[in-house]
Order: C-alpha cells, then structure tokens, then sequence
C-alpha cells in the first residue's frame, strides 16, 4: 500500500494541475486579422461609404467644415441586437440634423478598468467571464460593419493595440483614453490610422499630454507590430494629420467651461498645432452625474455660438434606456448599459434636435 501523500506533495500536484489548466487556457488560437477580415469582408460599396464618412469627419476636424461632430452611444456594448436599433434610430435621426451636426455611433467594444471587471464585447460576449474572444471579436466585427452600412460613422475606444488590426478599416473615428493618452504603443498606433483620433485629457486634468500625444502621432514612425497574418512584423507609419483633443475634465472637476476651453486652445497654437478640441459630456465634465451631460452640451453649444469656433465636438454617453444596471446574465433589462450611466433615447434625440436648431 503507498503511503498518503504529504501536504508539500500535495501542494505540488496541485500547482501542477493548475499550471497545466493555465497552459491550456493560455494555448486558446484565436482567429489571425486577415482571417477576420475573409470571413466578414467589407464590400467595394461599404469600403466607398466607410471612405466619404472619414473624410467628412477629418474635414470638421480640420476647419473645413463648419458643422459639429457629435459622438453619441453607449458606453459599452453589451448586447449587439440593442446596439443595432440603437443605430438604426441614430441614422433616422441624422438625416433631420445633418445640416448642423454630423453623428458619429460609439461602438466600444473594450473596456478600460481600474482593477477588474468586464472588459467589453470583445473579450467576454457571453458576460459570464468565459472569455469566448473569438466569438467576441466576429460579433464586434460583424456589428461595426452593420452600422457602417446603415451609413453611421463608427467610433471605437482602442486599448489594446493588438485588437485594432481586427477592427481599424471599420473604423471612421477613434479615441484614445486618459489614461493611455501618455501610451508611446497607442500614439504610435494613432500615426498609422486613417481615422481621425481624439486623444483625451489625464485624469489628472492635464492638457499637455494630449498635445504630446498629438505631435507624436503627426509624426511618421517605425514600430513593433503584427501583420495580417498575425507575424511580427515592422510597422511603418505616415502620420495622422487629424488627432486631437478630447476635453473630459479631471480630479480638479470639468474643463468645459470658457475659461478652461481657452488655455486649452492657446496650449494648441503655442504647440504650432491647429486648436481644434471636442468635449466629451461624460464623466468628470458631468461630475459623474449622466443627467448633467445635457447642461455641458448646451454650454459647448452657446460658447460655439459666441464665436469660439476651436470646439468642433462633442461626445454624448446615450443608451436606449436611461441609466446602467449590474453585470447580472440572465436578468438583464433591454437597452440599459452595464458600464456607466447613460442618457436614454428620448432625452438624447431631444438633445441633437436642440442643438442642431440652436447651430442653425
């Protein structure tokens, strides 16, 4: 008869199943870019219409059109056939406001965290911490491309660098968040996009990263990177004449206001850089508050019609439904966000009417 195991040879066998269940999950193929792309291509007639909505967006973005951009959706995308009515409204409503305003559908499908949390569509899209991101990054893919073809523009948070090249030749505009404005990888990223990109201020508050990241990202560059068939490859970029400012407040409060909108403004023309800035509504310019994002829109809006021509954007968090709810499958409500707070639709489409009359 063998003698029972002792505790350290227990704890060895242990951490040696462990180990081996790690290797596995960490073993799990995922599908390369350029098998993506096959599988879910974009038409010659998407590919035209992806082509006009970047070049009106950079044309907003540059001067050269006078209207305004207004980034509105969800904070994050849970629930893709939600997401698709949430477009299909979005585009009925862009027709009566595209004389003033040109809508832009937030399709972010990761998701920053502090700690720990959700990370978004493209990492668990059974939101039950499977992590099936295969089937995460067809359906963020495959949902980009439907409201693309409903002739919506598609915004995106990028975060990790790797998951652009599944998604990039979807995308009309990017934003790079406050906490990975700072990033050398994401700027180096923003250089090589078509897509116009909103590097937004730190959490801190503090403009001048952002500039920085601006600069960078005008700058052609040569970096690490992968190719469509998923090999390490040298990346050589051109630069992107259309990155900017993405005012969201800071741990002193918002930055939305006249005052704060100039010092941005000269930060950007003592750079030698075009004062361009766009705001976002959310977060610390609505002081975690989603109702008060309607008071920082007509703000914007008023210091537009007085003349302040650097503000070209905004960003709306905006949901179907009104307000967030708890991470909970199986019992979870049509429309609402599972992030942050968001304005529901009634509300939003009052708003963009608003405004877009105001700008007339």
């Amino acid at each position: 008869m063998n003698a029972p195991a002792s505790l350290s040879e227990r704890q060895a066998d242990s951490q040696a199943s462990l180990a081996v269940d790690a290797s596995s999950r960490a073993s799990m193929t995922l599908p390369t870019p350029g098998e993506l792309r096959r599988r879910l291509p974009v038409s010659p007639q998407v590919a035209e219409c992806l082509s006009a909505q970047r070049r009106a967006i950079q044309d907003i973005v540059s001067g050269h059109d006078d209207r305004m951009l207004m980034v509105v959706g969800p904070c994050s995308i849970h629930d893709p056939l939600a997401a698709l009515e949430y477009a299909h409204r979005l585009a009925e409503l862009a027709q009566k406001v595209s004389d003033r305003l040109l809508p832009v559908m937030r399709v972010y499908v990761e998701k920053p965290r502090t700690t720990v949390g959700w990370k978004g569509l493209a990492y668990d899209p059974d939101l039950d911490g499977s992590g099936d991101m295969a089937r995460g990054l067809h359906l963020s893919r495959h949902l980009m491309h439907e409201v693309a073809t409903l002739g919506l523009p598609v915004a995106t948070e990028v975060l990790q660098p790797m998951l652009a090249a599944y998604l990039d030749d979807l995308l009309a505009w990017v934003a790079v968040g406050a906490r990975t404005t700072e990033s050398q990888l994401h700027r180096e990223l923003a250089s090589g996009l078509e897509a116009a990109v909103g590097f937004k201020n730190a959490t801190s508050g503090d403009v001048g990263v952002a500039v920085d990241a601006i600069r960078a990202a005008a700058h052609p560059h040569r970096h690490f990177g992968l190719d469509e068939q998923g090999r390490p490859a040298l990346r050589e970029t051109l630069g992107n004449a259309h990155a900017h400012v993405v005012l969201r407040g800071g741990h002193l409060g918002p930055n939305y206001d006249s005052d704060s909108v100039g010092e941005a403004r000269r930060a950007l023309e003592q750079a030698g850089l075009p004062a361009r800035l766009m705001v976002d509504c959310s977060h610390a310019n609505a002081r975690k508050d989603h109702r008060r994002q309607a008071e920082v829109l007509r703000d914007v809006v008023a210091q537009r019609m007085r003349g302040e021509t650097a503000l070209m954007g905004l960003m709306l968090e905006s949901h179907l439904e009104e307000g967030r709810q708890e991470l909970t499958p199986g019992a979870l409500r049509y429309g609402v966000s599972v992030t942050d707070p968001c304005l529901g639709w009634q509300a939003t489409e009052a708003l963009l009417l608003e405004a877009a009359e105001r700008l007339r």
